[in-house]
């Protein structure tokens, strides 16, 4: 329910607040996945688990400290909601390779669904699907901007084309990964094919950049499977980068990328303007941030920031960015450094490590919010189960149906071979 409800842009007014599918069904799910967490049937409590909700506290403090508590009862209650619940709910019901996969072919199949759609508003500028939905109850507002290359940006069931392109791109390299593990080259390629032109339709630059950087750690990772410091050589390869644009150029990395990764270069410019008016914002409010109050920015500047990270210090503090940046260093490198025997799940856990890091480097130029956002926490969550799997553990993990078992029986044996 709450993955078929981020594809379905209904809001709905109930009372004083205005849920979407996926809202309803975090709300339900809140308190008994909470305790399922507190009782230990999510696998042992994690540090990253306490940045989290130290994370989705201190907004809700942030907010109430700025604007006062009673007004801000809706937006903190959300917050908490899309939070600790989307977490939460990743968090308690994937702990193990086979639901991490069942979660990745179900949202796959939902692009899928999609992709019709996206292709005729891509082509004719018609939003067939806001427009339907809309029948019902109301809909996030239809965004008409100017068409790139002659097309239409896709916008989709979402509130804006970046936001559409980045929820289909995040599942490219899952996709390859994942759905394709242990298939022939054409089968493999099916569904990456399928959620990449949902993202390339978007015509927007950082969730196609995001997409590129999947396929190309993805190609690295299969020229140099046999090579047990490819990924060391890519720290080194990035480290190099920043020194040199450090030093050889008269911007800074953070600017440099912003600047760089755009279709257009008059975009990537406004966005080093918002790097340098919103981090003045930062620094002038540092602990509670400015909440959803205006910045000093110029006049013909508008009000929106593309920098997740960004936002989220500006609106809640240094240390809401604190936490949270905790939260998902923790989980990242919780499963990037976890020594995995099994073939499948290794596979899976590289899969795992790339879509985050992607979400890293794009919320650089893009914000998340709504659906997409609760998308980004629930993927957070998703990738725990990786830190708590066993090397004596054979069960579900290595299980499979299909066209992988013949290469899920090799891995069984593979891993009685190490347990000898």
């Amino acid at each position: 329910m709450f993955l078929a409800g981020l594809i379905i842009p209904w809001i709905i007014p109930i009372g004083p607040l205005n849920l979407s599918i996926y809202r309803i069904a975090l709300l339900a799910m809140l308190f008994p996945c909470l305790l399922m967490w507190v009782s230990g049937k999510a696998g042992a409590i994690r540090i990253a688990d306490i940045a989290l909700i130290a994370y989705s506290l201190w907004a809700s403090l942030s907010l109430a400290m700025v604007h006062g508590l009673e007004p801000m009862i809706q937006s903190i209650g959300i917050n908490n909601i899309e939070t600790i619940g989307a977490y939460m709910l990743a968090r308690c019901y994937i702990r193990n390779a086979d639901d991490f996969y069942n979660m990745v072919r179900f949202t796959c199949w939902l692009v899928a669904i999609l992709l019709p759609f996206s292709l005729y508003e891509w082509i004719t500028g018609a939003k067939p699907l806001l427009t339907i939905f809309g029948l019902v109850f109301p809909t996030p507002d239809i965004t008409m901007m100017d068409p790139r290359w002659g097309l239409w940006r896709v916008q989709g069931p979402f509130g804006h084309s970046i936001v559409y392109g980045l929820f289909c791109g995040s599942l490219a390299g899952l996709a390859y990964m994942v759905l394709g593990y242990g298939r022939g080259m054409v089968a493999r390629w099916k569904h990456p094919a399928i959620v990449s032109l949902a993202a390339f339709v978007s015509m927007s630059s950082a969730p196609i950049a995001g997409m590129v950087m999947q396929f190309a750690l993805i190609l690295w990772n299969s020229m140099l499977k046999r090579f047990e410091w490819r990924w060391k050589i890519v720290w080194a390869i990035v480290l190099t980068g920043y020194l040199v644009v450090e030093f050889g150029s008269n911007q800074t990395p953070v600017q440099f990328y912003i600047s760089h990764f755009t279709f257009d270069p008059q975009t990537g410019w406004y966005r080093l303007l918002i790097w340098q008016y919103g981090s003045a914002a930062v620094a002038e409010n540092p602990l509670f941030g400015i909440g959803f109050g205006e910045w000093a920015r110029p006049a013909w500047m508008g009000g929106s920031v593309d920098n997740f990270w960004l936002v989220i210090a500006m609106r809640h503090g240094i240390p809401a960015l604190v936490f949270l940046g905790a939260s998902c260093l923790l989980v990242i490198f919780g499963a990037a450094l976890k020594r995995i025997p099994d073939a499948r799940s290794d596979v899976y856990r590289t899969a795992y490590v790339i879509c985050m890091v992607m979400f890293f480097l794009v919320g650089c130029t893009v914000h998340f919010w709504a659906a997409t956002y609760a998308w980004f926490i629930f993927m957070l969550g998703s990738g725990v189960w990786i830190m708590d799997v066993t090397t004596n553990e054979t069960p579900r993990s290595i299980r499979k149906t299909g066209p992988n078992k013949a290469r899920d029986s090799q891995s069984t044996n593979e891993l009685a071979s190490l347990q000898k």
